[in-house]
């Protein structure tokens, strides 16, 4: 059997050309799932309006090391909302467009936690997405997260 080593810098650019051959082919889907078109004001009226807050407990880890995304939902305009569990979407940027890469659970005026790792050296930008309900109005955090996997 005749076997040939695969030098290991064509071995990194052959796998860096099928990530990027992957992430164009998965765009297109991604762009349709990822961040929400603006809503007219007529669809969020009467709607009570969340505020979305949350932050990395790092700004640096090491490939696959996991990193904890803290947050708060709160519910303006006195709401209790302390019967309905509201998604809570963590998104990442990828190009222009917010992808969908994990989600929890919280009750408005609540905390949330979700642990995240990465299995990739890059500069990751997230922020955390609350859809629209049928009670609430949507939210996304005010300033997006920066972390530095590598």
């Amino acid at each position: 059997m005749n076997q040939t080593l695969i030098p290991p810098v064509r071995r990194a650019f052959a796998a860096l050309a099928i990530s990027c051959a992957l992430v164009a082919g998965l765009a297109p889907a991604a762009a349709a799932t990822g961040s929400p078109a603006p809503l007219p004001a007529s669809s969020e009226a009467g709607k009570k309006k969340v505020k979305l807050d949350a932050s990395l407990s790092k700004k640096q880890v090491k490939v696959n090391e996991k990193v904890t995304l803290k947050g708060t939902l709160q519910a303006q305009e006195g709401a209790d909302g302390t019967d309905s569990l509201e998604a809570i979407i963590v998104q990442q940027l990828q190009g222009s467009v917010w992808v969908n890469i994990a989600d929890t659970t919280c009750r408005p005026n609540s905390t949330f936690s979700l642990k995240l790792s990465f299995s990739f050296s890059a500069v990751v930008t997230l922020r955390a997405y609350h859809p629209e309900t049928t009670l609430y109005a949507s939210a996304y955090t005010s300033s997006n997260l920066t972390l530095r996997v590598g």
